[in-house]
């Protein structure tokens, strides 16, 4: 069996900074594990810019990011395994993977990782009636498809969601020459950042039509056409408000998925809302030494924060490996709760004891508020008031709490984080 002190499943965005960070606060011994034949991940097909602003102070493309990372761990000397797949992890940080060259390979880890990234919703789950012909893709695959493989999926395209790889999709197929004829989506509001429905559906006239989807699909062989409708308020469709589009392609974009198979063999305790690990403000799961950052534990809207995130990762699974933490552990963490119009929190719970000075704390909302509040409340005394102008469910929110704010509130047993009018 081989020994690593710290290893990392995945070489994704998550994974590249958690391996530079662990490396960075001490740990020579550090294996990355990914499936796919090169390193970065999902970066590799996102080939339009909006990157790196918040980590580099410039845009950049997809794999221009990436490599930026994968440069620094090649220098650092960091080992990788590349078109490896991870089979099982044990409670006791035995990683089962698997490689063409090796076989079946188990490797016993100090501290393990999980940085797995996501998964697209599958069309399985969002029961559309009519056929299942040719010319239905997710809106990932698409992309790798137009932007890896250098192949049109088609010529006139419909598509159902509105998250991020969906609308700058929309404008990938257009500019490639397709005639994106609609973006229909089931809620009332979109998935996606509103910067991208500005740069990729307003500037180039593509209606988003909000409260509609998707209610059949015409074509044996290959799709003919689409039928979409408004929904009321239970997302039933309203007869007759049906508009028939004529296309030959239906590109799916309907939220993604924590990939989290590995997880739930573990035992490690997922949320029901984000998908992903419950971890503590450490990014440790329940599982003591199995760490968890980026896509894998909830869905950014940002690459960049993945990026921080798993940074935050790397340096708390580097503390477990050389027992740095050990003593100071407090006895009874504070449980973060999301209250009225705040679906979640990550972390879930925070040790004012071993925090780091400052504990960034992110949230999603579950509908549109404007000129609404963030409140945060210490026990049952409001602490903080922010007002904001609009909170949207695409766009991620946080707030920040200070250790020593923490450590002043005697008894402390939850901070919880609502959404109020005033």
């Amino acid at each position: 069996m081989i020994n690593y002190e710290i290893v990392i499943i995945g070489g994704g965005p998550a994974g590249l900074a958690a391996a530079l960070s662990a490396r960075k606060a001490g740990v020579e011994n550090i294996l990355i594990l990914e499936r796919d034949a090169e390193l970065g991940g999902i970066l590799n097909q996102c080939i339009h810019n909006g990157f790196g602003l918040h980590t580099f102070k410039e845009e950049l493309t997809g794999p221009e990011y990436a490599w930026r990372f994968i440069e620094r761990v090649q220098k650092e000397n960091i080992a990788y395994r590349l078109n490896t797949m991870v089979l099982n992890i044990s409670k006791d940080r035995i990683v089962t993977a698997m490689n063409r060259d090796e076989g079946i390979i188990q490797i016993q880890a100090g501290a393990v990782i999980l940085a797995m990234g996501c998964r697209e919703r599958p069309r399985g789950a969002l029961n559309i009636p009519g056929f299942r012909p040719a010319g239905i893709f997710s809106a990932g695959t698409a992309q790798r498809l137009v932007n890896i493989e250098g192949y049109m999926p088609g010529k006139e395209v419909v598509i159902l969601g509105s998250g991020d790889i969906g609308l700058i999709m929309a404008r990938r197929m257009t500019l490639e020459g397709a005639d994106v004829k609609v973006v229909a989506e089931l809620m009332p509001y979109s998935g996606g950042l509103k910067r991208n429905i500005v740069q990729c559906l307003d500037d180039f006239n593509i209606p988003l039509k909000l409260s509609h989807t998707v209610v059949d699909i015409e074509g044996k062989d290959r799709v003919t056409a689409v039928t979409i409708a408004e929904v009321d308020e239970n997302r039933k469709p309203v007869p007759g408000t049906e508009e028939r589009y004529t296309c030959d392609t239906l590109l799916l974009s309907c939220g993604l998925i924590p990939e989290n198979e590995l997880s739930v063999n573990a035992g490690i305790e997922l949320s029901r809302i984000t998908n992903g690990p419950v971890v503590t403000d450490r990014l440790e799961t329940n599982i003591p030494g199995i760490f968890a950052c980026g896509n894998v534990l909830h869905v950014h809207d940002l690459v960049d924060f993945v990026s921080e995130e798993a940074a935050k990762a790397g340096r708390s699974a580097a503390e477990f490996v050389q027992n740095s933490t050990a003593e100071k552990q407090s006895s009874e963490p504070v449980v973060l709760k999301a209250e009225s119009g705040v679906r979640y929190t990550v972390p879930f719970t925070v040790d004012p004891g071993t925090m780091e000075d400052l504990l960034k704390v992110c949230f999603r909302v579950g509908a549109v508020f404007r000129d609404a509040y963030v409140s945060v409340y210490f026990n049952d005394e409001r602490v903080m008031h922010m007002k904001k102008r609009i909170l949207s469910p695409g766009e991620m929110e946080q707030v920040i709490l200070q250790k020593k704010k923490l450590l002043e509130y005697d008894d402390l047993k939850t901070v919880t984080i609502r959404i109020e009018a005033e």
